[in-house]
C-alpha cells in the first residue's frame, strides 16, 4: 500500500496566495486555468473568496483547474476525481501507484488569526480505479463526476490519467492535519518517525531529515510517495489522519 502526499491548490507561484481557513475549515482554492476548463470560481461557489484572497487580481468568473474534484458527501457518499499527466504522472506510474493506494492532498494555507503560512492536508482519496479518460469511464467502479473534469477537456500528454475513488475534504482545520511544525519554517514538517524508515520519494538525502520526526520537504514536485507495505504503525497513523479529515 502507498500513501501519496499530493501538493495541490494555491501557492506562492500558482495563484500567488495561500488558501484560506474559513469558519474553522480549510478551503483549498484551485489554481487558475487558461484553458482545458469549463468551470469558473463562481461555478465552484468560490468567486467572492478568490477575489478577496487575491485582492481582486483573480476575478470570480476566471476559469479554474477544478482538480482534485470532490462530490458532496450528503448527495453521493463522498467521491473524488483526480487527474495527472506528464512527468508527475510518470512518477506515480513508476512507483506503482494504483488501486487501494491513498492520496493525501496538501496545500499552502494561511492561519486565520495571524496569517502564518503553513502546509496542511485538506482532503483524501482511496484509489478504486484509474486509467486514461477513455479507459476509466468503462470501469465498473466509475461514477460520473459532478462537473466536467479538466482532464477530459482539450489535449493532454499521452499518459493523461484520472484516478477515482472514495474521498472527502477535511471538515475542520485540525492540528493533526497540519504538516508545517509550529513556528515554521514552512517546509519544516512534523512527521511520524516511521516515514523516514519507509522512505519518501524526492526526499532521499539525509539532510532532509534533520532530526527524528522532522522533514524538510522538497520545494518542487507534486507527488511524494511512501510505500508503507504492511506496516501496522503506518496504517494506524493513516487511519488517524483519515479520522481527522472526517471529524
Amino acid at each position: 500500500m502507498r500513501i501519496i502526499f499530493s501538493r495541490k491548490g494555491f501557492d506562492s507561484s500558482a495563484g500567488g496566495y495561500p488558501s484560506p481557513i474559513i469558519d474553522g475549515r480549510p478551503v483549498s482554492l484551485p489554481i487558475p486555468a487558461r484553458d482545458r476548463s469549463l468551470t469558473s470560481y463562481r461555478d465552484r461557489g468560490l468567486g467572492d473568496i478568490v477575489a478577496q484572497v487575491t485582492r481582486g487580481r483573480i476575478e470570480p468568473d476566471t476559469l479554474c483547474h477544478d482538480d482534485p474534484m470532490f462530490s458532496d458527501p450528503l448527495l453521493s457518499g463522498g467521491h473524488c476525481w483526480f487527474g495527472q499527466s506528464a512527468s508527475a504522472q510518470g512518477h506515480l506510474a513508476r512507483n506503482g501507484v494504483g488501486k487501494g493506494d491513498v492520496f493525501l492532498f496538501f496545500g499552502l494555507f494561511a492561519d486565520p488569526q495571524d496569517g502564518a503560512r503553513h502546509h496542511r492536508i485538506f482532503g483524501t482519496m482511496e484509489v478504486a480505479c484509474f486509467g486514461s479518460p477513455e479507459q476509466i469511464m468503462r470501469s465498473r467502479e466509475w461514477i460520473d463526476p459532478p462537473r466536467r473534469h479538466p482532464h477530459t477537456i482539450g489535449t493532454w500528454d499521452s499518459n493523461n490519467t484520472i484516478y477515482h475513488g472514495p474521498g472527502m475534504l477535511a471538515q475542520s482545520a485540525s492540528g493533526a492535519l497540519r504538516l508545517t511544525r509550529p513556528g515554521g519554517p514552512l517546509r519544516h514538517w512534523c512527521v511520524p518517525p516511521w516515514l523516514k524508515r519507509r522512505g519518501l520519494t524526492y526526499h532521499d538525502r539525509a539532510e532532509r531529515w534533520p532530526r527524528t520526526g522532522e522533514l524538510i520537504s522538497a520545494s518542487r514536485g507534486q507527488e511524494f510517495i511512501c510505500d508503507i507495505g504492511r506496516s501496522a504503525i503506518a496504517r494506524t497513523w493513516l487511519d488517524s489522519i483519515l479520522a481527522a479529515i472526517a471529524a
